[in-house]
């Protein structure tokens, strides 16, 4: 579902090119749970932005889904993006002006889904936001703001759900919350599920770990089965 092929990522700065991605190159199933851990700047978001499209590779390849996204002008990425790839957040990165109805509609209206507004319920309700489906961002808590991200990044059912800390901002308990209707999404879905985490027993649930160091990967073991 995801191939990375010998991928770099360089970014100038005041003081010149600096490296962030080495040489990457990755496998991950078609409805694989994988964790990509290491310590903070180890590159580990700036690969998740490389797979998503949202950071152009400056070498190798990145496929999605047997295409080549790296090739590809930026409305068709976004389009393309839209059609396959849900993102969280770990600062959720909802519209302050919106309601958590109106925030989970957004992607179905520009994919001009008739129905964008009864998915969109449909999402919040299994999220269990059924009574804050009319409520602004700033009127909920910190966990039902990231169920209402993840209710938006779920509802159009993407085959790849990219996930960046998110249990990040929460307390242990609403944390697990999250991580259980995550995974329990992934498994109605069969969604393929990357996942950025320092909570080792959140890694723990995936049938992978990959570990980044320094722009590379330091680790990745094969795919086993759940």
């Amino acid at each position: 579902m995801i191939t990375l092929d010998h991928v770099s990522l360089g970014l100038t700065g005041p003081h010149g090119l600096v490296s962030i991605l080495e040489d990457i190159s990755l496998i991950v199933n078609r409805g694989e749970k994988v964790s990509l851990v290491g310590q903070s700047g180890s590159g580990k978001t700036s690969l998740l932005m490389v797979m998503a499209g949202l950071e152009q590779a400056s070498g190798g390849s990145v496929s999605i889904d047997g295409r080549d996204i790296t090739s590809l002008s930026e409305d068709a990425l976004a389009a393309f993006r839209r059609d396959t790839i849900g993102i969280v957040f770990q600062n959720f990165h909802l519209i302050p002006t919106m309601t958590a109805l109106e925030n989970v509609a957004v992607p179905m209206e520009f994919a001009r889904r008739a129905d964008a507004f009864a998915q969109a319920k449909d999402a919040l309700v299994a999220v269990g936001l059924a009574h804050r489906i009319d409520h602004f961002p700033s009127q909920l808590s910190g966990g039902e703001q990231q169920r209402v991200a993840l209710a938006r990044a779920a509802a159009m059912q993407p085959k790849i759900l990219l996930a960046d800390e998110p249990t990040g901002n929460l307390d242990q308990e609403t944390g697990q919350q999250i991580v259980s209707l995550m995974l329990d999404m992934q498994k109605r879905y069969g969604t393929t599920l990357l996942l950025i985490t320092h909570d080792k027993t959140l890694a723990a649930q995936c049938d992978r770990i990959v570990t980044i160091s320094d722009g590379k990967i330091a680790s990745s073991p094969s795919h086993a089965a759940a």
